[in-house]
């Protein structure tokens, strides 16, 4: 049973610790398959209307951190679009019914954001079906360790860059066009901007080209009234991980945080609450840390 949300806790014990059981999923990885299966939230966050009416837009909202956030912003009150890859359909349809559970409408947009279009149309989509655009969360990503610089070819380095940045740029870019004063844009950056593995070379680099990226744009666009930040997470037990890493990577993954174990993406969520919220009508720029501990300054 998930924790209790409501009341304090050891934060150190208040979800699973490493070891995790040895395992390794095919790329990109389903949550269903996972063990022990993530906690994203549905039977402990409650919603207090804090984004009534709003309407977002999450890419990779199928599962992890991007499932969290879907079901803490229908809860919150508004609906939502998740954008995610086909072969992501299982866990696109849980995202879905959650949200709909929840009493808002829901939008699934599969696709691939490495195809410039798809960027723009799932913007459109969004703003045609749900009647407007309020949030927007730049969540989708793709990493991959590598031993060394020599194992990483020309296009897994331009795959990974035209995922986790360059898609940015372009929902972003298409986004804007309809977002009024009062709107919001967050991004998913990482500890991996600040303290990088040599392992995951190309992924850090982007996610530092996401610190940037909102730094920057923030100023831009706080002139137009739109907020534009990032949340910069730690380790969070998420598909990715069994997906893309090695398993004796999985199975003490987390360990190296100051709290002893990785996040579970329910402790995400209320970072981009907060931030999609008016209650963070004065943050634009920046990048909020939740990293169990570990410091990125």
């Amino acid at each position: 049973m998930a924790p209790d949300q409501t009341t304090a806790q050891d934060p150190t014990t208040q979800h699973p610790q490493p070891p995790q059981p040895e395992q390794k999923l095919a790329h990109p990885g389903l949550e269903g398959d996972m063990d022990p299966r993530p906690d994203y939230g549905e039977q402990s966050y409650r919603g207090s209307g804090r984004l009534d009416g709003r309407r977002a837009l999450i890419t990779g909202g199928d599962s992890g951190i991007g499932r969290a956030v879907a079901l803490a912003f229908a809860r919150e009150g508004a609906d939502v679009a998740i954008a995610y890859l086909p072969e992501e359909q299982a866990d696109a349809d849980e995202t879905i019914r959650v949200v709909e559970a929840a009493g808002r409408k829901a939008l699934a947009l599969a696709g691939d954001l490495t195809d410039p279009g798809h960027c723009r149309e799932i913007v459109e989509r969004t703003v045609a079906e749900l009647g407007g655009l309020d949030i927007l969360v730049n969540n989708a990503a793709y990493q991959m360790a590598h031993e060394g610089l020599e194992d990483l070819g020309d296009e897994e380095i331009e795959h990974t860059f035209a995922t986790n940045i360059l898609s940015i740029f372009r929902t972003c870019r298409a986004a804007v066009e309809h977002m009024q004063p009062g709107a919001t844009i967050i991004n998913t950056a990482s500890e991996q901007a600040y303290k990088p593995s040599p392992s995951l070379l190309a992924y850090a680099a982007t996610k530092a080209a996401i610190v940037n990226f909102t730094k920057n744009l923030g100023q831009l666009l706080i002139e137009r009234g739109i907020r534009v930040n990032a949340v910069a997470p730690g380790p969070v037990w998420t598909p990715l991980i069994p997906a893309t890493m090695p398993t004796d990577q999985v199975k003490t993954f987390g360990a190296q945080a100051p709290i002893g174990r990785a996040a579970q993406p329910v402790e995400l969520a209320p970072a981009y609450v907060f931030l999609a919220s008016q209650e963070a009508s004065y943050v634009a720029g920046e990048t909020i840390a939740v990293t169990g501990g570990t410091p990125l300054a």
